[in-house]
């Protein structure tokens, strides 16, 4: 048995990699790695044998505690931390003082080839101090419908990036933190290896819009607007400024790359075929609903 730490606990992806541990009947102990203990346990209280540390990527002062006797850790970037020197570097180089060998980060698509991203720099510092790794590198997530672009949705009626007819690659979170406990589970065997987790749906903003549209009868539009006016928005908006960054690498740079690869890695290991994306509209109408109309 080893001691596994989830970092990002209470987010969507850490909660459904908890969820999936339980439902797999891990035989390892789990340890969630959150800001708010007493909050935590009251989302996690169905699960009685989970742990709970405090960490916070934000407080150095709390990485030294909540790595102790930890064997292998579950690493996510915060979207609002794009300083990677500032935040990851001291945490990496904790990881490797405390002897931790195995370390399961969650990249993105493609991070090897852009170095303007976090996620690679990411990768290079656990690389650089000899960690055993495994990169999990998921496609465009699904959620982000429901997360960072669910506010224009539901006050503007639109979805406003500046991607214009980019296409992009649609998986489930929920099938990410499936595949992310399978590997946690059984590190040796996916050990220094880099997995792109994708479903088998490339597509734009613009037919993604008419699809939320077709199947709930809104009347969302898709806003395809320039940098600088994108920037002014969410500045405006009060999004901090390294989140806006990330969002205009994360929805323009695609406009001058390849179509995303599709690949089969979560069939591979779960034996399922990956969410499609009209099953993730309909599983969440309750919230992808524009302004009241009339």
């Amino acid at each position: 048995m080893k001691r596994i730490l989830i970092t990002g606990a209470t987010g969507n992806i850490g909660y459904q990699i908890i969820r999936f541990l339980y439902l797999n009947k891990s035989v390892n102990q789990i340890i969630a790695g959150v800001r708010d203990i007493d909050k935590a346990k009251t989302e996690f209280s169905n699960y009685p044998s989970l742990g709970f540390v405090t960490f916070d990527f934000e407080n150095p002062a709390t990485f030294d505690h909540s790595l102790n006797n930890i064997d292998c850790i579950f690493l996510l970037r915060p979207p609002h931390l794009s300083d990677v020197d500032k935040y990851f570097k001291p945490l990496i180089e904790v990881i490797k003082e405390k002897n931790i060998r195995q370390v399961v980060f969650l990249s993105v698509q493609g991070a090897e080839k852009s170095k303007v991203i976090p996620h690679n720099k990411i990768e290079k510092l656990i690389t650089d101090q000899g960690l055993d790794y495994i990169f999990l590198r998921p496609s465009y997530f699904m959620q982000n419908l429901t997360t960072t672009l669910l506010k224009d949705i539901q006050e503007k009626g639109k979805i406003v990036l500046p991607s214009a007819k980019a296409k992009f690659n649609w998986i489930d979170v929920d099938n990410i933190g499936e595949v992310a406990a399978i590997v946690l589970d059984n590190f040796e065997r996916y050990r220094n290896q880099a997995l792109e987790i994708t479903g088998y749906e490339n597509m734009d903003f613009i037919k993604v819009t008419d699809l939320i549209n077709t199947l709930l009868n809104e009347d969302i539009v898709y806003d395809n607007t320039s940098l600088f006016r994108f920037y002014r928005i969410k500045s405006k908006e009060g999004m901090n400024r390294g989140m806006i960054m990330v969002m205009m690498l994360l929805h323009f740079l695609p406009r001058f790359q390849q179509e995303p690869r599709i690949s089969d890695v979560y069939e591979q290991l779960s034996g399922k075929r990956p969410t499609a994306l009209k099953v993730f509209i309909q599983r969440e109408k309750a919230r992808l609903k524009g302004p009241a109309k009339g």
